[in-house]
Formats: C-alpha cells, sequence, structure tokens
C-alpha cells in the first residue's frame, strides 16, 4: 500500500527527521531506502503525478523526487536523477499558487530543487523565493548555491559522482575552505 502525501509530510516534518534534514547518518538514508524507494519509483515513472494537483500533494511529491534520492542514493549518480522532475513539480506548484497555501515552516521544501538546479534561472529564482517570503535561514544557502552556478555553470562536487572532469579552477575551488560539498 502507498503511503499519502499526508504520510510522507508527517514522516519528512517528523521530530527525528527534522534532525537528520542536513545531518544525516547511514541509519537515516537506510531507513528512507528501504521504505521509499519503490515509492521514488513510482514518482519518477510519473505515477504520482495526480499528487501534484493540490498544495500538500506537491509538496510531499517533491520531496520524494529531491529529498529522498538524495539520502537513498547518497554518492551515486541516481541521487540527482529526478531532481528536473522535482523542479518542474515546484515550478507547477509555484505557478497555481501552491506557494502561498503551504505554512511558513514548510515552505522551503518546496523551493528546495530550484536550490539543488544546475539550472541558472532556476537558481534566480531560488533566490528570488527564498527572498520573497523571508525564509531567512535558507536565503543565504540559496544565494550561495546560485553563486556556485553562476561561477562554474555547475556544482563541482558532484562532478566525481556524475563522472564529470573538473576544471583547474574547480578543483581550487573544491580544495579550498569555501568548497561547498552538500
Amino acid at each position: 500500500m502507498n503511503p499519502t502525501p499526508e504520510a510522507i509530510l508527517d514522516y519528512w516534518y517528523s521530530v527525528d527527521m527534522k534532525k537528520a534534514w542536513f545531518q544525516s547518518t547511514p541509519e537515516i538514508d537506510t531507513q528512507i531506502r528501504d521504505n521509499y524507494e519503490y515509492l521514488w519509483e513510482q514518482a519518477a515513472a510519473g505515477a504520482l503525478n495526480h499528487w501534484a494537483e493540490t498544495p500538500d500533494g506537491a509538496l510531499a511529491l517533491v520531496i520524494v523526487l529531491d529529498q529522498f534520492p538524495l539520502n537513498m542514493f547518497r554518492d551515486q549518480a541516481r541521487s540527482f536523477q529526478t531532481e528536473q522532475l522535482a523542479v518542474q513539480v515546484t515550478r507547477q506548484a509555484i505557478k497555481r499558487g501552491f506557494d502561498r497555501k503551504i505554512t511558513q515552516n514548510r515552505l522551503s521544501f518546496l523551493f528546495m530543487p530550484l536550490m539543488h538546479s544546475e539550472n541558472m534561472v532556476d537558481q534566480e529564482l531560488s533566490v528570488q523565493l527564498f527572498e520573497q517570503t523571508k525564509l531567512d535561514d535558507n536565503i543565504r544557502f540559496a544565494r550561495h548555491h546560485r553563486d556556485i552556478i553562476r561561477k562554474f555553470g555547475r556544482f563541482p562536487h558532484r562532478n566525481p559522482i556524475l563522472k564529470r572532469q573538473s576544471s583547474h579552477e574547480e578543483l581550487e575551488y573544491l580544495s579550498s575552505k569555501q568548497a561547498f560539498m552538500g
């Protein structure tokens, strides 16, 4: 039986998961993979597109497509496989005004696929949305992500995972204290 969007949101916004959002553990990664990989596969195949018809459904779908694979497939190319699908859901949700219907304390994850994207237009929209909604905790991260894409056109820390050749400038950046490894 598939979980509902509400069940995904209850799981993702639980006290225990909030602690792991940006400091996951191998145990959390395994838990998400064991419990939700099949759901991610369904979402990747378009079988959960109907979730995008409601604000909570769109948010849950974004979490399944954008956040779960980062945990389930850490340090693997698959972790980015559904990133652009998540961007599409985010853009559709914004177009439908869902960003005005999702509570402030949950809104950052609706915008997160834009921050994760290696597309400059997505990055600019990410910064704009985080600034407009005054999601202060994420504004500096959105700007930082945008600046990396502005400088390199991609996230250099993904190069080894995606088997891309790093430029000399990217290698210097990656060995610096300013490097984002996220």
